[in-house]
């Protein structure tokens, strides 16, 4: 919940050149209120707009929600879905997640899903079983051509906003659990081809050494993100 659209046409102002050269994909996830605004500001980038969240309704007596069909006829692309901060804060449950990624395949909006453990679930041994019952339920239903599309965010949530960072040894052993579960769930095709980020206390620093483990696909980015210029050396850790 960061910058007005004012600060947003701001930010790509001096993002947009810091990584017009990268040949990784870019996805930004902003506030409703700013999509326009970057839409506006990404127009002709090689940056893709996405929202941090979305109600799986058409429309309705959801007062102060917003729909997956408004965002998609706004031009948004992804979507962020099942963030831990809106499981403890607004209390949205594993079902709750599985009809929004439904529903934002069904207008054509990727779902950037997250799943991942609490210290308290991480000390006491269980944190690879609350992945499995995460993903298991969010993705129940889906077939495998659009479980191919999915996007997995594993993100400890002991680490997020915290400082705190998983070694990249352990990032990576999760990133590649999730990526047996969802061969166990889906086969080989699937689990190859599907991408799974790391989102935990991600910055220029550590970049380069989460993003080229065997099985982290790229980062789910916060903090880092706000200032053009870290979020650039994040994106550009490969040059």
């Amino acid at each position: 919940m960061n910058h007005s659209p004012v600060d947003t046409h701001r930010f790509f102002g001096t993002f947009n050149d810091l990584v017009k050269d990268s040949n990784n994909e870019i996805v930004v996830c902003v506030p409703y209120i700013d999509v326009s605004a970057a839409l506006e500001s990404t127009d002709g980038t090689n940056i893709k707009i996405g929202a941090q969240n979305l109600n799986h309704e058409i429309a309705g007596a959801l007062t102060g929600d917003v729909s997956v069909k408004m965002l998609r006829d706004i031009g948004v692309k992804y979507s962020v879905i099942g963030h831990s901060e809106r499981r403890l804060y607004h209390h949205e449950t594993d079902d709750f997640v599985n009809y929004k990624i439904k529903a934002a395949f069904d207008h054509d909006i990727v779902p950037i899903l997250c799943v991942g453990e609490t210290l308290h679930e991480r000390e006491l041994g269980i944190a690879r079983e609350k992945i499995v019952i995460q993903i298991r339920t969010d993705l129940e239903g889906l077939p495998a051509d659009l479980a191919k599309r999915t996007i997995i965010a594993y993100e400890p949530i002991w680490a997020i906003g915290t400082g705190k960072t998983a070694s990249k040894e352990d990032a990576n052993d999760a990133c590649k659990f999730i990526r047996d579960e969802i061969r166990k769930m889906y086969g080989d095709d699937v689990a190859n081809e599907i991408i799974i980020l790391y989102g935990g206390s991600v910055k220029p620093e550590n970049a380069r050494d989460l993003f080229t483990m065997s099985d982290i696909d790229g980062g789910l980015v916060g903090g880092a993100s706000l200032e053009p210029d870290s979020f650039a050396k994040i994106v550009n850790f490969d040059k």
